[in-house]
This record gives structure tokens, C-alpha cells and sequence, in this order.
């Protein structure tokens, strides 16, 4: 074989490790944001820990890297592009960026977006659709109290008094537990205090006119849109105010 001939493939320039650290702060935002399309946690972990130590805000980090990496993640999610294990992975790999960053930006005092409470209702043990919008609403920036799985009324109450939050969440996979959803909507406009959350419901069974029909703000169809949508609505609700 001449000496000439470039033996090198495509797969040898892809396991070429990428040293962040030799990065610009331009590149390595791409790159991070690459990182967390690809669902690369240690990577996102690295690279948050570099930007803090070149002198960038807690807040700053979040926003212009974690946020924006998980914007196109539910873009890409909600085209089609992206399924569910994949969002998994970015969301994971958010999480992970996310460790670091929260005592931080507890101690500057960054405000979220806005605050959610999300649990699957009662009889229902199905999580994966919730847990997926939970962690695509923390990767917009919202504060997320996880309920978990077959929630009754009194635990949404208990979460809603003790949080204070202004979105409540409620999932079904089940047909036969969709309706207690408006078990729970019901119970908060005879508390007084439905009014003080937006509801948003989800889950494969449910359609906009179930929604409509229980009460809800809004019927969320997958993770990318319960993210946006809550971002919509509370931003109109605080501009209302």
C-alpha cells in the first residue's frame, strides 16, 4: 500500500476524545450542547464545571446551555426526530449539569420560570410519560415536585399546600383512571383554590376534549409541549396579573 493513502475512517475521527478544556467559550457551548443531544452526562458535567470556572453565573450556564441544549432536544422530540429513550438520555445528562448548578443558584437566588407539581393519578402506576415531562419542565427551568405514581386527591392537596407551586400536573396512562383526574379538578374548585394553578393534563389516552371536558388549561400531547405549553401559559398568566 503507497505511504500516501490516508488510512484513517470516519469511526477513528469519531472516538477521537474532544478536549473541552482547550475549548473557547463559543465552542464549547456548541459542543456542550451537542454533549447533551447525545445524552453524554460526564461530558455535561465537565463542561458546566469549566464555564463556572472561566467566570460564568450559575444562571447564565443554565439558561444559555442546559436550557437552550433541551429546547432543541424537545424540538427534535416533538418532530419526530428524537424518541423517547433519546430524551431520556438528554434529560439524564441535563440532570446531571443541573447537580451542580442548583446549590449555586440557590444561593445567588435565581428564581425559576415557575414551580410544578406532577404525579400519576391514583390506580395508575405508569411513570415513563411523567417522568419525561418532569425532566423536560426542569430543562426549560421550572422547579419540579415529582408526586410519583397513583397520587390521590389528599397527596395533591398535601404537595400543592406545602409547595406553593403555579402549575399541577396530572398523568394517566389508563382509561379507567382518567377520570380522576376531575376527581382532583373538581376537588380543587370546591376547595376555593382551583383558580390559584394552572392544571395541565397528559397521558396516551387522553385527547384536547377530555381535557376541555374536565376542566384542565390545557391537554399537553407529549413532554416537548407540556414544556412549552407551561412556559406559555404561566408567562400570560404573570402578564394578566
Amino acid at each position: 500500500m503507497p505511504d500516501d493513502v490516508n488510512t484513517e475512517t470516519e469511526e477513528d475521527f469519531d472516538d477521537e476524545e474532544i478536549d473541552l478544556s482547550a475549548l473557547n467559550d463559543d465552542d464549547l457551548r456548541a459542543q456542550m450542547m451537542d454533549d447533551l443531544y447525545d445524552g453524554l452526562a460526564d461530558e455535561i458535567a465537565e463542561g458546566t464545571n469549566l464555564f463556572l470556572s472561566r467566570g460564568w453565573g450559575p444562571d447564565k450556564v443554565l439558561g444559555e446551555v442546559l436550557v437552550e441544549g433541551m429546547r432543541i432536544v424537545g424540538i427534535d422530540f416533538r418532530d419526530g426526530i428524537l424518541f423517547v429513550p433519546e430524551v431520556l438520555l438528554s434529560a439524564n445528562s441535563m440532570k446531571a449539569g443541573m447537580a451542580i448548578l442548583r446549590p449555586l443558584l440557590a444561593e445567588t437566588g435565581a428564581e425559576p420560570i415557575g414551580t410544578v407539581v406532577i404525579g400519576t393519578v391514583k390506580g395508575d402506576i405508569h411513570d415513563i410519560g411523567k417522568n419525561l415531562v418532569a425532566m423536560m419542565m426542569e430543562g426549560a427551568g421550572f422547579e419540579v415536585f415529582d408526586l410519583g405514581i397513583n397520587t390521590d386527591v389528599d397527596e395533591y392537596l398535601e404537595a400543592l399546600e406545602k409547595h406553593k407551586p403555579d402549575i399541577l400536573g396530572l398523568s394517566a396512562l389508563l382509561t379507567t383512571t382518567m377520570p380522576y383526574m376531575k376527581v382532583v379538578i373538581d376537588t380543587l374548585s370546591e376547595r376555593g383554590i382551583r383558580d390559584d394553578y394552572i392544571v395541565l393534563v397528559g397521558g396516551a389516552p387522553l385527547n384536547e376534549e377530555f381535557g376541555e371536558a374536565i376542566g384542565a388549561d390545557a391537554y399537553c400531547r407529549d413532554a416537548a409541549i407540556a414544556a412549552s405549553m407551561a412556559t406559555e401559559l404561566i408567562t400570560e398568566r404573570r402578564k394578566a396579573a
